[in-house]
């Protein structure tokens, strides 16, 4: 019986290890885009884009640009869900920090709010694609306009 119960157990982790050891459902979206925050230039080079995209993705992170900052928001990946044409992500929250302000209004901004892509929820956002090199953040107000692959050439 001892042997039977180690065995499924075996074969239950085998399984697991299988299951996870495909690409994640974001996989498609690995990469540096730019365009977002302004409308993307009609001829980039790989070496202008990558320069200084707006978002990169990775397996556990996503990067984000700002206008007011020097360097890239890091948020974390909770989840992701991908369908057809669409992935949605949750991120993991942002503990609030005192006394930071926004340097543009001077107003205080606190935890993942401050962080978040302008969409409905700050630890949420939304990903359509429009194409192969093309993507939107539909109701994000911090990127109004859509995102293009940066040329790998």
């Amino acid at each position: 019986m001892r042997r039977l119960a180690a065995a499924l157990l075996a074969l239950a982790i085998a399984g697991d290890a299988a299951a996870q050891s495909g690409p994640p459902p974001h996989a498609w979206l690995f990469g540096a885009w730019t365009g977002g925050l302004f409308p993307a230039a009609q001829h980039l080079t790989a070496e202008a884009c990558l320069a200084q995209p707006s978002v990169v993705f990775t397996r556990d992170v996503v990067l984000r640009a700002s206008l007011t900052d020097a360097t890239y928001v890091q948020r974390v990946v909770a989840t992701a869900r991908a369908s057809t044409g669409r992935t949605d992500f949750t991120f993991a929250s942002v503990p609030a920090t005192a006394g930071a302000t926004d340097p543009l209004t001077g107003l205080p901004t606190t935890g993942s709010a401050a962080q978040g892509f302008g969409c409905a929820g700050p630890d949420e956002l939304h990903v359509v694609r429009v194409s192969a090199n093309e993507i939107t953040f539909p109701g994000c107000a911090d990127f109004p306009n859509p995102l293009v692959r940066c040329p790998s050439r």
